[in-house]
């Protein structure tokens, strides 16, 4: 983590976001749970809050708009390779969209990409089950995008039972715990 912010700390337009949080802060009478500003480079503009009835709540919108399978398969070989993990290695990692498309990511911006191990504690497949349930959430009228947009692109490991054990309808027996998917 330490070193996703350091990295940031360079990059132009970090004084602005800092400036964005703290007018956040303020607006918000210093609230504990601050929601970051999404970088626009990782989101859909189709998708916003007003659109998400005919965009992510509809049955198969992600389906319609990430690009072919191709696609996504080479740019999670560039990632590998940029990270030095060997090609038959990569089977134990998951191309993962920092902001999901189901929650108004950019399909195909390459920013927008980032490889997970596929199991354990802050793993894909958790964080793919926090995604749906934060999508629930959201076509429910529960939860802002951008409120799911910030719990998913935050510390979402940490706030993951919090999160998962939501209400945000469905079956009543229905649940995302943590302990139904711990991987290794």
């Amino acid at each position: 983590m330490a070193e996703g912010i350091a990295g940031r700390a360079s990059a132009p337009g970090w004084r602005m976001r800092v400036l964005r949080l703290a007018l956040v802060a303020l607006a918000t009478g210093g609230a504990a749970q601050i929601v970051f500003a999404q970088d626009p480079g990782l989101l859909d503009a189709r998708v916003t809050q007003e659109s998400v009835a005919e965009t992510i709540c509809r049955q198969g919108y992600a389906d319609t708009v990430a690009p072919p399978f191709d696609q996504t398969m080479a740019q999670k070989a560039r990632m590998l390779a940029a990270r030095g993990i060997d090609a038959d290695d990569g089977v134990g990692y998951a191309l993962d969209r920092r902001v999901p498309i189901v929650l108004g990511g950019s399909p195909d911006a390459t920013a927008n990409f980032d490889l997970l191990p596929w199991g354990g504690h802050a793993g894909a497949r958790r964080r793919s089950l926090l995604t749906v349930r934060l999508k629930r959430c959201v076509c429910a009228g529960r939860m802002t995008l951008a409120q799911a947009q910030a719990a998913i692109t935050g510390n979402w490991v940490r706030e993951y039972d919090r999160l998962t054990r939501m209400d945000c309808g469905g079956a009543a027996d229905e649940t995302t715990s943590a302990s139904r998917d711990e991987g290794p």
